[in-house]
């Protein structure tokens, strides 16, 4: 997902970044797209045509963001994820969730220890670096609120016991877009927890032929690990590191203001939105081996950072139902938000 792209000024060079006594090598971020492209070429081994997906997902864990991966069954988000975080040498949990599931299935309870007569702490799955929380609508509301704090405060607590979560914590949620029948819709204070909702699609035919030919038989298990534990640690320090001028904060900004005042969104984005657009900006320009945002690096996360935090007006919402359904009110949400950037002004 992600806008139009923009022409990258070229008045912006790399001396032009201010320096501090204690800044981080050049040579540091350039390794760091090094290590992107490392980490495509593993799991494109195994996923087809992912390469933006895996993208995005290294972008939210160094922006310590959360993504909602939504598509219809089959196309291995399930894979996808376990070959991420096999990858990065993190540990993986998958939870199933279930109308009848209990919020102590998924973050752990307090129980007796019939040795010592002590009672003592049972984590639950959630404690792991990467959680996929798979069909994650299909979990009754109780449940779902369960992981707010963990997703928010990298914690969670137990009879009034706060229990912190390894780091690296990312949960990476799924959900079908078709099937609604038994199913909880996530309310919006939850999705606003999620950096982003990325919309998976079908593969472009030249890579379901090459599925074809490669998949005769799945592998036993994710590949190995390209991204060492001192490698990443290195990464996840680097946003913190990138320049962004006031231009930058300013078009950011008015992209999430934008939203908020076209006639056709009941619900712009709030704050929250402006923040992770920026942390996924930082993010992106790691990615891409420098220490300075530029507008691409805003506007391509733009529509996967917003699109789930806008809530249309009802005969927005109506006229996209009467014209495809779901699948057609998601293209509505895509375009609205297009012609949002396509209002605010480029920095040069």
């Amino acid at each position: 997902m992600g806008g139009q792209p923009v022409t990258t000024p070229a008045a912006r060079p790399e001396a032009a970044v201010p320096t501090t006594p204690d800044a981080v090598p050049p040579e540091m971020f350039t390794s760091a797209s090094d290590i992107l492209k490392r980490l495509q070429l593993s799991i494109g081994r195994e996923v087809i045509g992912y390469d933006s997906v895996v993208r995005a997902l290294a972008d939210a864990l160094l922006a310590e963001g959360h993504v909602l991966l939504e598509g219809v069954p089959g196309l291995a988000k399930t894979y996808l994820v376990r070959s991420f975080a096999g990858s990065l040498a993190l540990s993986f949990r998958r939870i199933q969730f279930t109308p009848d599931m209990l919020p102590s299935d998924i973050l752990g309870a307090t129980v007796l220890n019939p040795k010592d007569r002590s009672f003592e702490f049972r984590p639950g799955p959630i404690f792991a670096n990467v959680i996929l929380a798979d069909e994650i609508n299909r979990a009754p509301p109780k449940v779902q609120s369960a992981l707010l704090e963990a997703m928010q405060e990298r914690q969670v607590t137990i009879e009034g016991q706060a229990h912190p979560l390894p780091r690296p914590f990312m949960v990476i949620a799924t959900q079908n877009p078709i099937e609604q029948e038994g199913t909880y819709p996530l309310p919006e204070a939850e999705l606003d927890r999620f950096l982003f909702r990325w919309i998976l699609q079908y593969p472009t035919a030249t890579d379901e032929v090459t599925i074809l030919r490669t998949r005769g038989a799945v592998a036993e298990g994710p590949g190995p690990n390209v991204v060492t534990t001192e490698e990443l640690e290195r990464l996840r320090a680097l946003p913190g590191q990138v320049f962004v001028g006031d231009d930058l904060f300013q078009y950011i900004t008015q992209i999430v203001r934008g939203t908020r005042e076209d006639p056709r969104i009941l619900v712009g984005a709030s704050p929250r939105a402006s923040v992770h657009l920026l942390n996924a900006a930082k993010a992106a320009a790691v990615l891409d081996g420098r220490r300075y945002v530029i507008p691409d690096d805003a506007r391509d996360f733009a529509l996967p950072v917003l699109s789930h935090r806008i809530i249309l007006r009802p005969e927005a919402l109506t006229l996209s139902l009467q014209h495809g359904g779901f699948g057609r009110t998601a293209e509505t949400v895509r375009t609205i938000l297009e012609e949002v950037l396509g209002r605010v002004d480029v920095p040069r």
